[in-house]
Order: C-alpha cells, then structure tokens, then sequence
C-alpha cells in the first residue's frame, strides 16, 4: 500500500492530536460534574452551605433570570480581553525577539520584566486606568501589558534555548540573518513562546475583569461588583463561574492553535 503524502500524514496527526486532548478533558469534565452533584446535595441538607456558596441550582436559575444582561456584559469583557490577547501576542513576540537580539537590553531589561510580572494585578491597574481611561481602551492597555510579559519572557528564553548550529547550518546554505531567525529559530522555539501564549491566556479574563471591577459601566467585573453590593450571592457566583468558563474555553482555542500550527510535541524531532 503507497504510503501517505507526507502533508497528509501531517494533518491527520494534528487531528489526532486535537482529539487526544480533547479525550484528556473528560476526567475534568466528570471531576466537576462529582463536585457540582456533592455541592448541591451539600446547599441541600445545610442552610450554611446554601448562603455561604450558593447551590448549583441557585446559579443557574440567576443566569437564567438574568441571561440577557449576562450575556451584554460577557461580550464587553470578551473583546477586552480577545483585542487586549491579541496585541498581548504581537508585543510579547516582538519584545521577545529584541531580547534575544540584544544582549545588552536582555541582560538589562529581563530582571525588570521577572520582577514586573510578579506584582499584584490591583497595584498596577489603577495607573494604567489613570493613564488611558477608564473605558474600553484602558482595559485592553492593562491585559495586553499584563500578557506581554510571560510571552515576552517565554519568548527570549525560547530563542536562546536553540543550539547555535541550527542557524550556523542555515546560514552556511545560504540563508540570510533574517531568514533563519524567522523561519528556523523562532520555530524550533515556538513551543516555549507557546507556553507563554498560555500563561498569559490563564489570566487574559480575569485582568479585563478586574480591570472592570475598578472602574467601569459595562463588563462581567461591574456586573459582579454590581451583584455584590446587592448580596445576590448566585450571581456573583455566576460571574466568577462564567469568567472561569471562558478562560477554560480560550485555553482550549490556544492548545488547539498549537497542535494544528506545531502539531503533537513527539513530532518536533521528526519534524
């Protein structure tokens, strides 16, 4: 039997890649189905449980009731935070790629990004808000910085991980500078700039949030704040709930752009 087209081949691996990932979601999906079913049974049988953390029924009939204004708010936190990703990505690559250029900067710059990454969300977002504004605009500045760092980190890091001789081969068939920095080492380091992409996707979500909850009129954080101040204990749960669902579904669409783009890790030393 003729063997496949190498391309072919190629995709079908990237999809079984995707499916395996997928089928890796299932003991996490059971896992918090359990925990939904002891967490009612618990809001049940315990006034406690019931006011403290409201029962699973409680927040679904809340975001039954208040599905539309919900849903309005959700999408203002959704493009904060995918315009706000996006750029994260750009600016982080980029910054990255000037690290590993400049030895100098990289020496002198690197320590301060480490340090920046580990402040608090809140220390720092009321200066962005200041700086730019408390509307759409100032949430976008304050995720993409946020998610520029680990990517811009990841980034330099990953370039200087590649052994010399990958551009030493390059570069003696022929290749120019440019060339072989964006098709051969920014490749063999897309896996570590990868797992920049996702560490600043876990908190893409939460930093517009946040952003919201200090200064806004629409988004899931002023809605939370909103629910709070009324003591709506289902509510507030259910926009804590509906920011860790989108993050957990903005995670999956950055795994799946890394196995369709890099296909499964295994593949990397066939590649």
């Amino acid at each position: 039997m003729a063997s496949l087209h190498p391309a072919r081949q190629k995709r079908q691996a990237n999809t079984r890649g995707i499916s395996t990932h997928f089928s890796r979601i299932i003991p996490t999906l059971l896992t918090v189905l359990l925990l939904g079913i002891v967490w009612q049974l618990s809001a049940n049988t315990s006034p406690t449980v019931a006011r403290a953390f409201a029962s699973p029924s409680a927040i679904l009939e809340a975001v039954q009731l208040n599905w539309s204004t919900l849903t309005m708010h959700a999408s203002v936190t959704i493009t904060e935070a995918a315009w706000g990703f996006a750029l994260a990505v750009v600016l982080g690559i980029v910054v990255g790629v000037a690290l590993y250029l400049w030895q100098l900067a990289n020496a002198a710059v690197m320590p301060i990004l480490t340090t920046i990454q580990t402040l608090p969300l809140i220390s720092i977002t009321p200066f962005v808000l200041w700086w730019f504004g408390f509307d759409e605009l100032g949430k976008i500045v304050l995720v993409a910085v946020f998610g520029a760092f680990p990517i811009a980190i990841q980034t330099s890091r990953g370039l200087h991980a590649v052994p010399q001789y990958f551009a030493d081969v390059a570069l003696t068939c022929g290749a120019t500078r440019s060339w072989t920095l964006w098709h051969v080492l920014l490749r063999a380091a897309a896996r570590q700039i990868f797992s920049g992409i996702r560490i600043a996707g876990t908190y893409t979500l939460g930093t517009a949030a946040t952003a919201e909850y200090m200064g806004s009129r629409h988004g899931i954080g002023i809605f939370l704040q909103s629910a709070y101040n009324s003591f709506q204990a289902p509510l507030v749960w259910a926009c804590t709930l509906s920011i860790a669902v989108l993050t957990g579904v903005l995670m999956l669409v950055i795994v799946a752009a890394e196995r369709t783009l890099l296909g499964e890790p295994s593949q990397d030393l066939i590649d």
